[in-house]
């Protein structure tokens, strides 16, 4: 079993291009022992966002603290604190801070297979 504080996991600055404002820290991988499933906590500054992508896996996402939204093709729909995310995969998406405070978010991801 692997218990640990967020605040002890390093925390980077999400630099694919078109992000801004935003960081990730990997809360759990498979270097932890976990063979199918990422645990990530996403941080984004006010009016700042992360990069509109795609990619072929699904995630999941809980909203912890902040305001924001999720965009995608056909818009965007709002998020607070306990919002929950199904992002299919191949669905084009991002998600931006439409607050003042930061924008605190869990979001779950399979490991692509080994």
């Amino acid at each position: 079993m692997l218990v640990r504080r967020r605040v002890d996991v390093h925390q980077d600055a999400v630099t694919e291009p078109g992000a801004e404002g935003a960081r990730i820290r990997w809360l759990i991988t498979r270097e932890d022992g976990a063979p199918t499933f990422a645990m990530r906590e996403i941080e984004v500054d006010p009016g700042g966002h992360t990069p509109f992508h795609s990619h072929p896996w699904e995630h999941e996402v809980f909203v912890l603290e902040g305001s924001g939204a999720v965009v995608g093709k056909k818009g965007e729909t709002p998020l607070g604190p306990g919002s929950v995310v199904l992002v299919p995969g191949g669905e084009e998406h991002n998600f931006k801070n439409t607050g003042r405070a930061t924008l605190r978010f869990l979001c779950l991801i399979p490991h692509p297979p080994a």
